[in-house]
């Protein structure tokens, strides 16, 4: 209903078409993404459930109850809603986010594919950031840039995206330890993006080769 009211019914109607061809994307790209995992060991085994506590919604009373009794340094976050000041205000412990994108260019989703789209490549990368009450507007901790081939598209740009994030996160997790403060990038625009309607992927890939 949000998208709808912010984007029109018609755009929803392409982007939800799009979310559809993407999973048959996703089974075309299986042995891309095998490649990508095991060119740096990652290991997709189960987190045993006796470590997970599952909650209707990050922004619910009983995630914020969870984040009160943490013991944990930081709260690292990756692909939920927008969380709300509420349950951002719920711990004095500082929320991380691995972001799809380089902000504040491409906040929101598929930062990697719309930067490629925008032929922007100086810009194809992934941010580490602070999380704060915006979308993808935190104090920036680091940013890196990806190398995607022509073997990869829509489906392992984020893959690509989340490696890098990683090491990013490993490389300066002592700078969040420590609470040394992020930055802010203003030589960039700040705009936020949203997921592609079938028609535009479709055209962009015919006309630019971006998959």
């Amino acid at each position: 209903k949000y998208r709808i009211k912010k984007q029109g019914f018609i755009t929803v109607l392409g982007q939800i078409l799009f979310l559809g061809f993407a999973k048959l994307l996703r089974l075309s790209s299986k042995n891309r993404i095998t490649q990508l995992l095991n060119s740096k060991n990652i290991k997709l085994e189960p987190i045993p459930e006796t470590k997970i506590s599952f909650i209707s919604s990050v922004n619910s009373k009983v995630c914020r109850n969870l984040l009160k009794g943490t013991s944990a340094d930081f709260i690292l976050v990756n692909g939920t809603r927008i969380i709300s000041s509420k349950t951002l205000n719920s711990t004095s412990k500082k929320f991380v986010n691995i972001h799809a994108g380089i902000t504040p260019k491409y906040r929101g989703v598929h930062g990697g594919y719309w930067s490629l789209a925008e032929q922007d490549f100086d810009n194809n990368g992934t941010t580490l950031h602070y999380i704060d009450e915006g979308v993808d507007t935190g104090d920036i901790i680091a940013q890196t840039l990806i190398s995607p081939s022509k073997k990869d598209n829509f489906t392992t740009y984020p893959l690509l995206q989340q490696i890098k994030g990683l090491e990013l996160l490993i490389h300066h997790s002592n700078s969040i330890l420590t609470d040394e403060k992020g930055y802010s990038r203003r030589d960039l625009p700040s705009k936020q993006w949203f997921h592609p309607t079938i028609w535009g992927y479709l055209f962009r890939r015919i006309n630019n080769g971006v998959k």
